[in-house]
């Protein structure tokens, strides 16, 4: 076993593990954060995009001990204290950028990261940027539009498919 010692969502979390623990297992089944969502296992699907020091990572392909002392956030920490939905997830809502919810997490904090690099994204390069993250309801238009929302464009000249 291992201990790990990490900053979660501004909230320092320990805990001991086995080596070959994942990070999204750890979020989830040792810290009750079960919004990383795990779709596939082997990094195909996006549904355990976390941060991890400021960065977007798979959590299913990062083992547990690999975030030690880091700064993780998580969709849980997305939201403000009171429950207020930030812009990114008030976007997804007013949009309609889900359906099942399943990839929404995953889906949220990729946006996230897109936004932090790129503060204006082009729908092209937001479709770009989310290759790496599965939706199997939406076919993707309204959450390019809910990041394009997000980013502050209009987005009242995408057709709606």
């Amino acid at each position: 076993m291992v201990k790990v010692t990490m900053t979660v969502n501004g909230r320092t979390a320990s805990g001991e593990v086995e080596g070959r623990t994942l990070l999204s297992s750890f979020l989830r089944e040792d810290l009750g954060l079960t919004g990383t969502h795990v779709g596939c296992d082997t990094s195909q699907c996006g549904a355990c995009v976390v941060h991890v020091d400021g960065k977007a990572v798979k959590s299913c392909t990062m083992l547990a001990a690999e975030a030690e002392g880091a700064d993780v956030a998580t969709i849980e920490g997305q939201a403000a204290p009171d429950g207020t939905l930030n812009v990114i997830q008030q976007a997804f809502q007013d949009h309609h950028g889900l359906q099942c919810g399943f990839c929404t997490p995953g889906m949220v904090m990729s946006a996230a990261a897109l936004l932090k690099d790129n503060p204006k994204p082009s729908e092209q390069e937001i479709r770009e940027y989310l290759e790496g993250n599965l939706c199997r309801c939406t076919g993707y238009h309204n959450i390019v539009k809910a990041i394009m929302a997000a980013s502050g464009q209009d987005v009242s000249a995408l057709a709606a498919e």
